[in-house]
């Protein structure tokens, strides 16, 4: 089943991949209209820790400034199916309604339209420091998901010492989780 990858790198892990459409900044994600699954990657710039910008940097940002990304990603996982990954702790949980994960071992029910998330870690997935990440995916069951390695794992390095562009960058097997996901995931009759 073919899935787009929406809010990835040109270039990047998601592209020439024979049964992955990727949409960039440049082709902006946005505009996807269906019919594939999705995995989202909305910016996660605006939602984090220093959503108002660098402290010592001179421009400030508003939080949740991000162009409508993430409120697109999470409308293209309810209409198409999929899943879509966030910072664990990213404030754009909150400000769209979605429950938090509750447990580190599994996933648990996040609003009432049968959305589900979690925590995981990627460095179980060859990520090179401990990236707690939350997943939001919509199944009429968790069983339908598939199994994950639940629960904080050590990383070989701290986050704070790899460059920006390693900290963002997405493990081959997650990204294979992640297209995993939006294929086992069905979207629900009456979604919007």
């Amino acid at each position: 089943m073919k899935v787009a990858a929406l809010f990835v790198q040109r270039g990047g892990v998601y592209w020439n991949l024979e049964d992955v459409d990727p949409w960039d900044e440049e082709r902006d994600a946005r505009k996807y209209a269906g019919p594939f699954p999705v995995v989202a990657h909305p910016p996660c710039a605006r939602w984090g820790n220093y959503w108002f910008g660098s402290p010592s940097g001179a421009r400030r940002f508003e939080l949740g400034d991000d162009g409508d990304c993430f409120a697109f990603a999470l409308h293209a996982v309810r209409r198409w199916g999929g899943v879509l990954e966030h910072p664990a702790g990213s404030r754009a949980w909150k400000r769209f309604g979605l429950r938090p994960p509750v447990s580190i071992f599994g996933w648990t029910g996040s609003d009432n339209q049968s959305g589900w998330t979690c925590q995981v870690d990627q460095s179980a997935y060859g990520h090179e420091a401990q990236k707690s990440t939350w997943l939001y995916a919509q199944a009429p069951d968790p069983k339908l998901l598939p199994e994950l390695f639940f629960g904080p794992m050590p990383g070989k390095r701290p986050l704070e010492h790899l460059s920006k562009r390693q900290r963002a960058a997405t493990p081959l097997p997650f990204r294979d989780l992640l297209l995993t996901i939006a294929r086992s995931v069905r979207t629900l009759p009456n979604a919007p």
